[in-house]
């Protein structure tokens, strides 16, 4: 049958990190339910599935996880799903002409893994080399959690960050690198905790050997300050 091939497929691609494209997606009726209509069905969603696995839900610690785990869901760890919370990317002129990179490094990285549903964790590096504008650096970090709220594949998060930033900043001259470790490599099948993974984009300048050079010895620079 043909869900049978369906699912084999699924089961055979285990871990890869398949992607489309370097676009979430999303389908075209995806906003046309409100986030409380949203919760509502997700939570009657997760109350099925855990019951189905036997859990009584008539327990105290667990009557009310269903609505908890909805709202999290829709309102924070997938709320990049929804466009009308990307961060606002205001930029202003250099017009104190700085002209060598700009480098925003460990920046916190909480996603979701889209073939499993479960934790990515780790740090981003973002750099740019301003052609006339500047970008707030609390709008960095804003997008970077932008793109990780939502179910990802850590290869397309790099290149959305990059992008985004490149149309923010109207040049190609845009670098991110992210390393991360992912709880269904951590947690399950391999279960290899020590493993992580690093994901890089390099745009205009930064394809450059010299100045990726630098870029990475950047990021390497010890800057704690405890």
């Amino acid at each position: 049958m043909k869900i049978d091939k369906i699912l084999t497929e699924i089961d055979e691609m285990g871990d890869a990190h398949a992607g489309s494209s370097a676009e979430t997606p999303i389908r075209e009726d995806a906003f046309d339910l409100s986030n409380i209509e949203k919760v509502a069905l997700i939570k009657d969603d997760v109350k099925k599935m855990m019951e189905t696995l036997g859990l009584d839900l008539t327990d105290d610690s667990l009557k009310g996880t269903p609505q908890r785990v909805a709202k999290m869901f829709v309102n924070e760890i997938f709320s990049g799903l929804d466009p009308a919370n990307k961060p606002k990317a205001s930029t202003f002129e250099n017009k104190y002409k700085y002209g060598e990179m700009l480098v925003e490094k460990n920046i916190t990285v909480y996603s979701t893994c889209e073939h499993h549903l479960l934790p990515i964790v780790g740090k981003a590096h973002v750099a740019y080399i301003s052609k006339g504008r500047v970008i707030g650096l609390s709008k960095m970090n804003r997008i970077v959690d932008y793109f990780a709220k939502r179910p990802q594949v850590q290869e397309r998060m790099t290149m959305q960050i990059v992008q985004e930033l490149q149309r923010a900043l109207g040049t190609p001259d845009v670098a991110c690198v992210i390393d991360a470790k992912h709880l269904c490599v951590n947690s399950r099948g391999i279960r290899d905790i020590e493993s992580s993974t690093v994901t890089s984009e390099f745009g205009g300048a930064f394809k450059n050997l010299e100045v990726k050079r630098e870029f990475l010895d950047y990021i390497k620079l010890d800057t704690s300050f405890s």
